[in-house]
């Protein structure tokens, strides 16, 4: 039996049994008695025009039941208007099988759908599509001739604030480095597929399971779309395996599942191939430039950057690459500039610290350089540099902890120990190198809402429409909720990713935790309002105390300032008259909060140090040891939360060494699109991480003091390793991943 627990404690996931005995169902994992099977046929060609698709053959094979393409699909109400999924970015989404028009390499052309999968499979393998090539353009740097910034922004998107004079400055400085840093695209392989199963009810209502962050985004969408009512479309997604912000939007899986089951009005699913994964959502391409002027002793006083990432033709994709340097260094003149420059593929998509894993990275990389150049330390550099507040801005940061963070880690990773020339430390056959790097994201709160439901036999039950996408979401509602009515963790049931529940956003931006954590804790001190006004109706003692005093546990109701004061849940229900107590609040900011957003910035930080070993002749590099000190306001669970920094830092090293998608611009084709050859960090590359949390007290910052946990563990990791590798082999690599063949 779980011990009582609250926030703070570090417990293990409430749904790590489910997950691991196979208890779990995933998008792909619900059947239905008359399901059918849906594959998708990929465009073959980048850009041009389907002048015929023969399905005859196709048509031949026992059990196809139809094969759907822009010629023979029903009507959609969505091609009569504009509509936008709740993130998408300014233009013109792409429609699925809309008409004959080519825009990307992959594109669905058709849905085969069968009695059973292998039917559909072997069945697609007998379609043959003409097509009619045009011109098309996929290299990154030729599309840099097109680079623009489009009038309508993202909503996400923050454009940098210039102040001083950097061109001046730079000129008058006595130290001047200047780089250009590119990043590759990635593609985020969440081990899960993409997948929907749609279960077809008659009159026009249906049950969606989706691989999705947000049930309601997809329930909206699907509702708009096709025509439904938006109460007869209920989406799931109880559980998720893996998504990394490829979840965010309604990838075209689910269209395509909702599209064939509307038409043939029978139920059917669709899984994406690993391979047709790599045709939606990524991390675009960026090249980010960074001049850096100082004085002799490590001051900055110049900073000028510039950054462009790819889009698609058809929606204007945007980050906040250039703002974090700029943010994060006093400096009294700086200046960033933006852009985005179009490619002929899918719209790219936030995938974990979308942004700032780019601009943040490839700034700390140029620090470094500059650090060298001034012959200072690249700690003391960063010490020397420091702002207390948000340098672009001009606003005091509700909290910041990084001197703390710095200071930290650099102890336990032994950083005065370094010897400061590069190449002048070995191990063996080894080049041993020590790198640091600092990390930065958002603090960020949605709006959410969140009911408590309590029943006669101290059981409660929590419940929001949010997701958890192996973040721990489930662990974190309980754990607030125990900790807000004193109760056991095994005596609360959480449900989530489900349309039907009280209102979240998607998932993502590290914002789950602060927010629906909020919501809950609200409805939790609602619920024991009602339960104390209706104890105290029974027992007058109770009369005298506030509802944050009572605790619940077991069946009865008593006060944690003297627990041998008690009424039954039993007496308190029949005084009710009632078979449950229910209540349902709303998360959000307040005036109070709001002028704070306006005057204050709210960022989570890190300090990441890394030390990495590579073979002198052959240039294998290996990452040995990366001490992270996280200050991210109040940490809810120390155990999920290193948890959630283990698998930011991994996905550092993967964004360091192993990750690109590459494109042949011959074909207009990502090449590498499997886990054989797209490379990401295995058991082999990932040794000694350590994760300290800077305690950090944040009462302005959320409602809980949380700053939130997803992303920062990312940022800043792969500069880290990319500064220690300089520091090993003397050589800078300003493009990642640092590959063998960079070093040669």
């Amino acid at each position: 039996m779980y011990e009582r627990v609250g926030i703070g404690s570090a417990v293990s996931r409430i749904d790590g049994r489910a997950k691991v005995s196979g208890e779990a169902k995933y998008a792909a994992d619900y059947n239905h008695e008359t399901l059918l099977y849906g594959v998708v046929i990929s465009s073959a060609i980048a850009k041009g025009r389907v002048l015929a698709i023969d399905v005859s053959q196709a048509k031949r094979v026992p059990g196809v039941v139809e094969v759907i393409t822009h010629r023979n699909r029903p009507h959609i109400a969505w091609f009569d208007k504009s509509y936008q999924d709740d993130v998408a970015p300014p233009g013109s989404p792409f429609r699925p099988l809309f008409d004959d028009k080519i825009q990307f390499s992959g594109q669905p052309v058709a849905l085969v759908v069968a009695a059973t999968f292998e039917a559909a499979r072997y069945a697609a393998t007998l379609i043959d599509v003409r097509y009619q090539s045009e011109d098309f353009n996929t290299d990154f740097a030729t599309a840099q001739a097109e680079r623009f910034m489009p009038s309508k922004k993202r909503d996400a998107f923050f454009p940098p604030k210039n102040r001083g004079d950097a061109a001046t400055a730079m000129a008058k400085a006595p130290v001047k480095t200047t780089g250009e840093y590119h990043l590759a695209t990635h593609h985020h392989n969440p081990m899960e597929m993409h997948a929907s199963t749609v279960i077809w009810h008659g009159g026009g209502k249906i049950t969606v399971y989706d691989k999705t962050q947000g049930s309601q985004n997809v329930q909206r969408y699907l509702a708009a779309i096709f025509g439904f009512k938006t109460d007869d479309v209920r989406v799931l997604n109880p559980y998720v395996g893996g998504a990394f912000g490829s979840g965010l939007r309604p990838q075209y899986q689910v269209y395509l599942a909702t599209l064939a089951a509307k038409m043939l009005e029978r139920s059917v699913r669709v899984v994406l191939t690993r391979q047709q994964m790599f045709t939606h959502v990524h991390r675009p391409e960026a090249v980010q430039s960074v001049s850096l002027g100082a004085e002799q002793d490590g001051r900055l006083t110049a900073i000028s950057t510039s950054a462009t990432t790819a889009t698609s033709r058809f929606e204007n994709y945007m980050e906040t690459v250039v703002n974090w340097g700029l943010m994060n260094y006093a400096c009294p003149n700086a200046e960033g500039e933006y852009a985005i420059a179009p490619v002929d593929t899918y719209t790219p998509g936030d995938m974990r610290a979308p942004g700032a894993a780019t601009g943040m990275t490839l700034f700390e990389i140029a620090i470094d350089e500059m650090a060298y150049a001034c012959n200072v330390d690249p700690l003391d550099f960063r010490l020397i540099n420091y702002s207390d507040k948000d340098a672009m801005n001009d606003t005091p940061y509700t909290s910041k902890e990084l001197r703390q963070a710095y200071s930290q880690a650099a102890a336990r990773f032994g950083w005065d120990k370094r010897s400061p020339e590069p190449r002048s430390m070995v191990d063996g056959s080894e080049l041993v190198g020590w790198g640091v790097a600092t990390g930065m994201w958002e603090a960020l709160f949605q709006p959410t809402t969140a009911s408590a439901t309590l029943t006669p036999d101290g059981r409660l039950e929590i419940a929001c429409a949010t997701s958890d996408i192996g973040t721990g979401t489930y662990t974190v509602m309980a754990q607030v909720a125990a900790g807000a009515l004193g109760m056991m963790l095994d005596n609360i049931d959480v449900k989530l990713g489900d349309s039907t529940l009280p209102a979240a956003p998607v998932q993502g931006g590290s914002w789950a935790a602060a927010s629906t954590g909020a919501a809950v804790d609200l409805a939790c001190s609602s619920l024991a309002a009602t339960v104390l006004k209706h104890a105290a109706a029974i027992d007058r003692s109770f009369s005298t105390t506030e509802a944050s005093d009572i605790i619940i546990q077991g069946d009865v109701v008593a006060l944690k300032s003297d627990p041998k004061k008690s009424v039954s849940l039993k007496e308190i229900f029949s005084h009710a008259g009632v078979s449950y107590l229910k209540t349902e609040e709303t998360a959000k900011a307040g005036w109070g909060d709001m002028l704070s957003q306006m005057v204050k910035s709210r960022n989570a930080h890190s300090a990441v140090f890394a030390e990495v070993k590579v073979d002198e002749e052959l240039k294998v590099v290996r990452v040995t040891r990366i001490v992270v000190a996280v200050a991210a306001g109040r940490i809810i669970n120390p155990k999920t939360a290193r948890s959630q920094i283990l698998g930011g830092v991994v996905f550092g090293i993967g964004m360091a060494l192993h990750e690109e998608t590459l494109m042949d611009p011959r074909l207009g084709r990502f090449m590498n699109h499997s886990l054989a050859e797209y490379h990401i960090p295995a058991h082999a590359d990932v040794q000694d991480i350590d994760v300290i949390f800077i305690a950090e007290d944040d009462p302005e910052v959320t409602p809980l003091g949380v700053k939130g946990l997803g992303e920062i563990g990312i940022v800043g990791t792969a500069a880290a390793i990319a500064n220690a590798i300089y520091h090993a082999t003397g050589t800078r690599v300003r493009s990642l991943p640092v590959t063998i063949d960079k070093l040669l």
